[in-house]
């Protein structure tokens, strides 16, 4: 019962779920620059493991990293404040030596994958922890806009492990479609969870500018992020098609939902529904990569 616990702790600490769903676009970059490339997908998984262990442990690092740093506004907000760095079940030193280790780990296991793949995973860490955490999330209402940078660097992360260079649009789109993606899903987050915010005056785009301009804004994003999908129209006009598709429907569910002028049903739908886009794009392109290797091997 007590490793159960222990391991719970440690799995609040290093985020766990934020690991998980960044492993996703990271996994289905490098299937693409393995497709893209023509790179063979045997001889290449022993880079696979180590971008895949690499990147979750930069991950996991850069969450321990925040979770040190905010514990005095994770105490006043009801969703954070049973963290463990919070109730002190699990001690601030503990958790940043541990994150420290993460770092290391992770930044080693990228290098062996490619030296490239470990700078951008530092980055990833760096902007995460410094601009984002340190700087601009208690200082202005762009602090989604920075902390979007280290939220997309999974994807190049997975592209730079095995392809020669990260200069090809598919890679650049979906690191630009992680960038937009997170502006929607985390202003959802923000209206839901407005009054915490409040509570612990960290500047979010609602609690400073208001729900209507938080509402506009996303479907700016939106309109960016339908058009970002045209960089996959090199590679895939498949890709392209569907990208476009899924960001119409968004941008159209966005707008319907918001004519009933209730802001908290409107965020609920966004959120849900920017869950359910991250993870039909990037299946989507998953699939198209693996099955494109598959019918090259035949």
């Amino acid at each position: 019962m007590q490793t159960q616990s222990n391991r719970q702790l440690w799995a609040q600490a290093v985020k766990t779920g934020i690991i998980k769903s960044n492993l996703i676009p990271m996994i289905a970059a490098l299937m693409l620059a393995l497709y893209t490339y023509e790179l063979d997908f045997i001889e290449h998984i022993p880079t696979i493991i180590f971008a895949f262990l690499g990147t979750a442990a930069v991950i996991a690092a850069a969450g321990a990293y925040n979770n040190v740093y905010d514990r005095d506004i994770d105490k006043i907000m009801p969703r954070t404040k049973l963290r463990p760095t919070v109730t002190g079940q699990l001690s601030a030193k503990q958790v940043l030596v541990t994150a420290t280790l993460l770092l290391i780990a992770g930044l080693v296991l990228l290098y062996f994958a490619t030296p490239l793949a470990a700078f951008l995973g530092f980055l990833g860490v760096f902007f995460y922890v410094v601009p984002y955490t340190m700087w601009t999330k208690r200082r202005t209402i762009w602090n989604t806009e920075v902390g979007s940078i280290s939220g997309a660097m999974p994807p190049l992360i997975g592209w730079a492990a095995v392809a020669p260079d990260i200069w090809h649009p598919a890679a650049w789109a979906l690191f630009l479609i992680m960038v937009i993606w997170q502006m929607p899903h985390f202003y959802a987050i923000a209206i839901r969870k407005k009054e915490d915010y409040a509570a612990a005056n960290i500047p979010m785009l609602p609690v400073v500018k208001g729900e209507r301009r938080t509402y506009i804004q996303s479907n700016i994003y939106l309109v960016l992020l339908i058009l970002s999908s045209f960089l996959f129209l090199p590679l895939s006009s498949g890709l392209t098609i569907v990208s476009i598709i899924l960001g119409i429907i968004w941008l159209a569910m966005s707008i319907t939902a918001s004519k009933k002028k209730e802001q908290k049903k409107w965020a609920n739908k966004m959120f849900a529904y920017s869950l359910f886009h991250m993870m039909a794009v990037f299946g989507t392109v998953f699939i198209y990569a693996t099955v494109g290797m598959i019918l090259n091997a035949l």
